[in-house]
């Protein structure tokens, strides 16, 4: 009998699978999203301190933003400013297991036009 998994354990085996590859360090954070059918997500994290150097999610950004491409992309163009007031211009970009499609892909395309680079 073929053993059915779910979509969130498939995803959690990516995440496993590219987080062993990726380390994120003070002057090249690991940036992180998280998509959740509510919200979005992106922290900036120092894997060598362990610490959050920045973050920022969609219910800050308040009733302007809503949960599509649109309000994905002004997330990345909130974390891209914060990580520009700390003097980080490169970042590793953890997409933590989702597809580069849709939201993910519109949130690290404005991080990359607020001035990241991956």
């Amino acid at each position: 009998m073929l053993r059915r998994e779910s979509k969130k354990a498939k995803r959690f085996e990516r995440k496993r699978r590219i987080r062993a590859k990726i380390f994120g360090t003070a002057a090249c954070p690991r940036l992180t999203v998280f998509r959740s059918l509510r919200s979005i997500s992106v922290q900036a994290i120092d894997d060598s301190a362990g610490k959050t150097l920045a973050q920022a999610n969609l219910a800050e950004l308040g009733k302007k933003a809503k949960n599509t491409v649109v309000g994905a992309a002004l997330v990345g163009t909130s974390i891209a400013e914060r990580l520009a007031k700390l003097k980080v211009k490169k970042a590793i970009f953890d997409r933590s297991g989702y597809k580069y499609h849709g939201k993910v892909k519109a949130l690290a395309e404005a991080a990359r036009a607020g001035g990241l680079e991956f």
